[in-house]
């Protein structure tokens, strides 16, 4: 495979990641991990130069969550090839 086309192969692949999380899909990708959307209740924090209050919006938010294979080689300190 040349570069252009691992290129073009990767963002295929990106581009279908944030599409499905737009739609908010979750994206599993076998041995990898699970890509998924959060949502985030609005909340009241504060602003810690001068006290006041600052209101923070409700947002939808990118989660990941490892797979079992990555993070048992992540523990075992081996990559092994795909």
């Amino acid at each position: 495979m040349t570069r252009t086309q691992a290129a073009r192969a990767l963002t295929a692949c990106l581009e279908g990641i944030r599409a499905g999380l737009v739609r908010g899909d979750r994206v599993t990708i076998s041995g990898f991990g699970t890509f998924g959307v959060s949502h985030r209740k609005p909340r009241t924090l504060r602003n810690p130069r001068d006290g006041k209050a600052m209101e923070i919006a409700a947002r939808r938010v990118p989660r990941f969550a490892p797979g079992n294979e990555l993070r048992s080689a992540i523990q075992n300190g081996k990559a092994e090839p795909c």
